[in-house]
């Protein structure tokens, strides 16, 4: 993607249905570029998402085919689908939000999205990334990067590789405040996944996010 000086472009790496932060700080962007040469990270929001459930935050993992150790350049990371993962998220993901709002409005699409065959990790991801994008209504450009470059020159390219991380977060002043399925037992969890703001929320979703 060429940089347009009167624009901001966003670098920043793909994530398994990305958590708040990263839409708080999209929405913010008139184009997205996402990074797919760098080399795989673990313990990273790559390959991982976190959602709200009856004894606080589940971790939903979708397990690597050479293991989350691996050196492989992040366009070619494959996925393990040795064990059925996407059965076991999609139960998860129905037994922690059955209940919730707009839960039902979803159910029958995200069904088929854990339906779908996939082998490449980018590939889930961008499945992941366009639903929830088409079901909260942000539609910000996207190109993805050409080659790796450790640091970007380019004026209006801001680099947020590996900014956003799974750290446990505290609730702040600008945090996104919405009523959560649990927050009667658990409390708050701020800076969930994207999908527990969808299915608590719905259409206001990035209202809020705004």
């Amino acid at each position: 993607m060429a940089a347009d000086a009167n624009k901001k472009t966003l670098l920043i790496e793909s994530q398994y249905f990305p958590n708040i932060s990263f839409y708080k700080t999209l929405i913010n962007y008139d184009n997205l570029l996402l990074e797919k040469h760098e080399h795989y990270q673990k313990l990273s929001f790559r390959n991982r998402c976190y959602i709200a459930g009856p004894n606080g935050r589940i971790l939903l993992s979708v397990p690597l085919a050479r293991g989350k150790n691996q050196r492989t350049v992040m366009k070619d990371v494959r996925i393990s689908n040795a064990e059925r993962w996407q059965a076991l998220h999609w139960k998860t993901l129905v037994s922690a939000y059955r209940r919730s709002p707009w839960f039902e409005y979803y159910e029958d699409e995200m069904g088929l999205l854990y339906e779908k065959p996939v082998s490449f990790l980018l590939d889930w991801n961008m499945l992941c990334f366009e639903w929830a994008n088409k079901i909260i209504g942000v539609n910000t450009p996207l190109a993805f990067t050409d080659e790796y470059h450790k640091t970007y020159e380019a004026a209006g390219i801001n680099d947020m590789r590996d900014i956003i991380r799974p750290e446990e977060k505290e609730v702040e002043e600008d945090t996104v405040r919405y009523t959560q399925v649990f927050q009667d037992r658990v409390g708050f969890l701020p800076d969930l996944s994207i999908l527990d703001l969808i299915f608590c929320e719905g259409k206001r979703s990035l209202e809020l996010i705004k």
